[in-house]
């Protein structure tokens, strides 16, 4: 990491320090090692980018949109066990209390999944773990043929290459508007994106991260009649600076910007 990078992350650590448990900093540690991707913070003056942190991932939520604006997360083989999917969506009982709360129902009959964001998959080492995958903050309404097809692909493949000695830090949400849900409380996007960066299993992540190292980005429209079930998640496939000019958020962002250009602007071939 480099000295820059090191003091910009204390000072979001110390930002949100005061409202967050010593367990919710170990989380924006592990899930944001790589960088905050806007500025998003745990106060509800800001509630286009507030900030929420969690064990199992973290996330900035739009009270507007009733959405994430993006969620990340770290993977590796110690997160996958062998826990059933708990299939207990709810409300997200940590939302400021005066905040509309977005529920199991909210997406009834309306044609759309409710689509995670981190997924239940990546969070199957405690029951614990994969239940708290299933909380309507990180969700937004997918399309089934996006998130049934090659959005759960793309899922899937990321796993196999976590059980074959690599880890992960992922960032994905939705991008752009197609309409609502829930009376208006709920925003459809018109497009779902992901971006990955893939580096072996070891410790010191921030440190072992190259001109080299592998990312994946996609870009997937979240409509049925764009999309289908067997499409190829590879064929989504853009670059990471594609991601970041489509949603204005910086990824990877604690690492230097010479590292960062260097695998930034190619599509993964892989």
């Amino acid at each position: 990491m480099t000295n820059f990078a090191y003091r910009l992350f204390s000072f979001i650590v110390f930002l949100v320090s005061p409202l967050v448990s010593q367990t919710d900093s170990v989380s924006l540690s592990e899930n944001l090692a790589m960088g905050i991707p806007s500025a998003a913070v745990s106060t509800t003056t800001v509630p286009r980018n507030y900030l929420m942190v969690k064990p199992q991932f973290v996330l900035s939520y739009d009270r507007i949109t009733g959405i994430p604006n993006w969620v990340a997360w770290h993977i590796d083989s110690t997160w996958l066990g062998e826990i059933k999917r708990s299939n207990n969506f709810r409300a997200d009982s940590t939302l400021p209390e005066q905040w509309y709360r977005v529920h199991q129902e909210s997406y009834r009959r309306s044609g759309y999944d409710r689509g995670h964001m981190c997924p239940s998959g990546d969070r199957t080492n405690t029951q614990n773990n994969n239940s708290a995958t299933f909380v309507m903050t990180n969700m937004i309404p997918q399309a089934p043929n996006n998130n049934q097809g090659p959005w759960a692909a793309l899922e899937i493949y990321c796993r196999e290459l976590v059980l074959q000695g690599k880890e992960l830090y992922i960032y994905c949400g939705g991008n752009g508007l197609q309409g609502f849900l829930d009376s208006g409380r709920v925003q459809i996007p018109e497009r779902t994106w992901k971006t990955i960066l893939v580096i072996d299993a070891g410790t010191n992540d921030l440190l072992r991260v190259t001109s080299s190292t592998r990312t994946i980005a996609v870009i997937m429209p979240n409509r049925n009649e764009l999309i289908k079930k067997n499409n190829d998640w590879r064929s989504f496939r853009v670059s990471v600076d594609s991601v970041e000019s489509l949603t204005g958020y910086d990824f990877f962002s604690h690492l230097s910007t010479t590292i960062q250009s260097s695998f930034e602007s190619s599509v993964d071939a892989q």
